[in-house]
């Protein structure tokens, strides 16, 4: 793949030069980044279009939230929705990109004078020290864990990023003293090659499994993007990085570990996962099941410790961490079985990992639309079936794959069911019936499902929804 670079130089000499500027901002979105932009934009002065494939009735959420609030100044605000025209990417001094359209081959990318995202403006205009997490899995949990210690630590900090906050919400708000988490996802990471404003004080990446190759090809590619998280850094400024073995077969091409090459490559201090005694914490107890949580609570607490936090008071804060939103979500309860939502689950491995995170077999509802990636890891648990006591599949071209091999293997499975509501339905028939074990059950589609849902936010806010009005 040709990686495209961005100019280091910015559209804008300053904040203040914004205002009276031309801003075109490419994908408004329901997730909050591209509505988080035009609100920055507009309050900075600058006359903003805002353009999306999407219809107005496909953004009317984000619409009815921007058109309602009266201290914005409308007059300075155009929508082109339903498509893109030429022109506002020609004319704008700046263009806004959305970090899920690539580059390369976009004609309107291509005629812009200068491109520039949320993430790149934070950065190029705030001091603030930044704490930056990017990985395959675990990495939205890492930043949670890592914002609520400093939070409890009583420090006064700030978590955006790819965790569904733009950073640009609370620009105003920071100074040199105030930490800022940044989650990034390897299209954010993409978005700023060139650029030379990620300069992170601490940077974390969490485990490397195969992710987005329907999008990339090939793992090289892929995790060339996430290696950009530290290629800044300099001394004075922490690496966090893996000491474990890669999934074999996705390791890099010159043989050793991900972690290992990147520990080559960074130039800050590398501190690698659990080797380093004086930075280890012995967790008695998590409020969040699972392995895999208690090592994004260690990577937490290595950062606590970095910034000035005894062991033991990290320890004390990271035991009442209550996990986030999304990642084996305990919500509800009915009957005495206990629902967990998960859906922040999109790669095979992380389904996989959630019906081992309880220490006995679950019911797990899974399935959805691939993206790329090979499905054994979830498929050898499904029918190993040690962690799983029952089996519900969600329709999609993921489930199509998975279908087969259990079939093959004799495995018995429910489903696939074409909706939330039609799989909940035949859930609460068995469990009505009396005849199941486990009282634990587990969401985690282990991979997409955008052919019902916006995203995997979207998907899970619909399955507790549908949870709690069902049972």
């Amino acid at each position: 793949m040709t990686f495209h670079s961005y100019s280091p130089n910015c559209p804008f000499k300053s904040i203040d030069d914004i205002k009276d500027k031309k801003i075109t901002i490419m994908g408004l979105g329901l997730n909050g980044g591209g509505e988080a932009a035009a609100r920055f934009f507009l309050n900075k002065g600058a006359y903003v279009t805002v353009t999306d494939m999407k219809t107005a009735e496909q953004l009317t959420p984000t619409l009815e939230r921007l058109n309602s609030d009266s201290t914005l100044d409308h007059s300075r605000l155009t929508y082109h929705l339903g498509g893109h025209d030429l022109a506002d990417f020609e004319n704008a001094d700046c263009v806004i990109k959305n970090p899920g359209v690539k580059f390369e081959g976009n004609k309107y990318l291509a005629a812009a004078k200068a491109i520039e995202t949320d993430l790149s403006i934070f950065l190029r205009f705030t001091d603030c020290p930044i704490i930056a997490v990017t990985g395959s899995k675990g990495k939205s949990s890492t930043v949670s864990a890592i914002y609520y210690g400093l939070q409890q630590a009583g420090f006064t900090a700030f978590l955006g990023g790819n965790i569904t906050v733009s950073p640009l919400t609370f620009f105003d708000q920071v100074s040199s003293d105030t930490p800022v988490v940044i989650e990034f996802s390897s299209w954010q990471l993409a978005d700023l090659r060139g650029r030379g404003v990620l300069k992170p004080h601490i940077c974390v990446i969490t485990k490397i499994v195969p992710d987005h190759q329907n999008w990339y090809g090939n793992m090289e590619d892929y995790v060339a993007d996430k290696r950009l998280i530290y290629a800044d850094q300099d001394a004075g400024t922490y690496s966090i990085f893996d000491a474990g073995q890669d999934e074999p077969g996705t390791g890099p091409a010159c043989g050793g570990t991900w972690g290992d090459l990147f520990a080559r490559e960074s130039r800050a201090t590398v501190i690698r996962y659990n080797t380093q005694t004086q930075y280890s914490v012995d967790f008695d107890s998590l409020l969040v099941p699972g392995e895999h949580m208690k090592l994004n609570a260690q990577n937490a607490a290595t950062v606590l410790q970095l910034m000035g936090v005894e062991k033991q008071r990290a320890k004390e804060i990271l035991q009442t961490w209550p996990g986030i939103a999304h990642r084996l979500q305990f919500f509800h309860e009915w009957k005495g079985y206990k629902f967990y939502n998960d859906s922040a689950a999109t790669v095979p491995e992380a389904a996989a990992a959630a019906t081992q995170a309880f220490g006995k077999p679950v019911i797990l509802l899974t399935g959805g639309t691939e993206k790329g990636l090979a499905l054994d890891k979830l498929t050898e648990v499904l029918i190993e079936g040690k962690t799983t006591e029952q089996i519900y599949l969600l329709a999609g071209t993921a489930t199509d794959k998975i279908v087969p091999e259990l079939d093959k293997a004799g495995t018995k499975y429910n489903g696939p069911y074409n909706s939330l509501d039609e799989m909940l339905g035949a859930l609460k028939d068995k469990l009505s019936a009396g005849n199941v074990k486990s009282d634990i059950i587990v969401f985690s589609p282990g991979a997409t499902s955008f052919g019902m849902f916006n995203n995997e936010f979207d998907r899970g806010e619909k399955y507790m929804a549908a949870v709690k009005k069902l049972f």
